[in-house]
């Protein structure tokens, strides 16, 4: 992959993983998405549409792994390794 390219890539993805950013440039790539204003022009049949696949695919592998770490995060905080195992917890009940 052309380096500028990377370099481009790899801001984008940290950009989307800080929280303070992420909506501002998501709303940014769906603007730029929606707007007749682009790298290379909609007009161009097939030029005009390889920038928006490109753009829409970075986003959309960007948040997509944003969403499978937040779950990952999410069902690991759920299996705490210090919680009290309820199958092996023994309680002794007195009838007196």
């Amino acid at each position: 992959m052309n380096s500028s390219v990377q370099a481009f890539y790899d801001w984008y993805k940290r950009t989307l993983e800080h929280p303070k950013y992420r909506w501002l440039l998501a709303g940014a790539t769906l603007l730029y998405l929606l707007s007749p204003i682009d790298i290379s022009p909609d007009f161009i049949p097939i030029l005009g549409w390889i920038d928006d696949a490109a753009v829409a695919s970075i986003f959309i592998a960007a948040m997509s792994q944003i969403v499978l770490s937040g779950l990952t995060n999410k069902k690991q905080s759920g299996l705490r390794s210090d919680a009290p195992d309820a199958t092996k917890t023994t309680v002794d009940v007195d009838f007196n």
